[in-house]
């Protein structure tokens, strides 16, 4: 079975909507995830960017990851084309959701219940407010996997009655594009993937390099 290609789907629905704008949920993991994505989609859809990311830790990571979207999204130059809607930290959405899962490897079933969590939320979020479709980030990092996310997030639109818009930022150099971007606007980015499990497996592995 051939693997889908999640950029040429987005591409046909951009086709398709021809020069109207859909209106866009884009839920955003980071400042650095969301530099080149924004990049992109700002040209195709009325972008509103939700900040919802219970799993990062700890509070004062989860602002300064915060106060740096808001500044990228400055230094583009996008300010007045996009509207940000941030929500609390609500870090127990995060741990009741991987609770057993804490010493699950990187990448594994805490992951995926990660991904779970923010997808479920940004889909309810475009539901209440009637937007076109919604989408994320998160598959910008090679980190990631973005399979899995965008399965994810079809069973969720599924559930809760609204668009998905199927991508895979990482791929057409959006990923390398985005190290630009952050380069070339100074931008902070993070050393670990957001939760204290993964701070704590990267400052373990940096303890053992000592």
């Amino acid at each position: 079975m051939n693997r889908r290609n999640y950029m040429r789907e987005l591409d046909r629905i951009i086709e398709k909507n021809g020069s109207t704008r859909p209106t866009l949920l884009l839920h955003a993991c980071c400042g650095p995830c969301s530099s080149s994505v924004l990049e992109f989609l700002v040209k195709h859809f009325d972008i509103t960017v939700l900040w919802y990311n219970p799993n990062i830790y700890p509070l004062e990571e989860y602002n300064k990851r915060f106060e740096t979207l808001k500044e990228l999204i400055e230094k583009l130059g996008i300010a007045g084309e996009i509207k940000i809607m941030a929500e609390p930290h609500r870090s127990e959405d995060y741990y009741k959701n991987i609770k057993g899962l804490e010493n699950e490897p990187e990448g594994g079933r805490r992951c995926t219940e990660c991904f779970r969590v923010r997808l479920l939320e940004a889909a309810k979020v475009a539901k209440e407010h009637n937007f076109d479709y919604y989408c994320t980030t998160l598959t910008l990092s090679r980190h990631k996997n973005a399979v899995l996310i965008n399965q994810l997030a079809e069973e969720i639109a599924q559930q809760v009655g609204v668009k998905w818009l199927p991508s895979e930022f990482k791929k057409r150099n959006g990923e390398n594009r985005s190290i630009e971007l952050c380069e070339q606007f100074n931008l902070y980015r993070q050393l670990y993937c957001g939760c204290e499990f993964s701070l704590h497996r990267r400052q373990e592995n940096a303890h053992e390099e000592q």
